[in-house]
């Protein structure tokens, strides 16, 4: 059974970066054909994709995010990150990292963790 558990602060100043890992178990993210992605829902809103770092490491993100976002990995670690720069009260949301076989289609999803951008 794949596991996937995000982790980091749940507080966040204004203009600071946003810096969260997801753990993976039981499946190697350097392997098959998957992309390991990071996925926020803000109070109120959908679900909003936010980027992805493939199996090969390649990494795609969304265009209104693009500028802020970086996603890494660690495969010793067999993890992966996301930094979102120059946070603003809009990003509060819980995030959550997901597998995903092919576009918009997620098989394993982490438990999403809170995060709150507050003075």
């Amino acid at each position: 059974q794949v596991q996937l558990q995000e982790s980091g602060p749940g507080l966040v100043k204004p203009s600071q970066t946003l810096s969260l890992t997801c753990a993976v178990s039981d499946v190697s993210i350097t392997a098959g054909y998957y992309g390991w992605t990071w996925i926020r829902q803000s109070p109120g809103k959908g679900l909003e994709w936010m980027g992805v770092i493939f199996y090969d490491g390649s990494t795609f993100y969304s265009p209104s995010l693009k500028s802020r976002t970086s996603i890494s990995r660690d495969t010793a670690k067999n993890q992966f990150s996301l930094q979102l720069s120059s946070v603003t009260p809009e990003d509060t949301a819980v995030y959550y990292c997901a597998r995903e076989m092919d576009m918009d289609e997620f098989d394993y999803w982490g438990q999403g963790t809170q995060v709150t951008v507050s003075s």
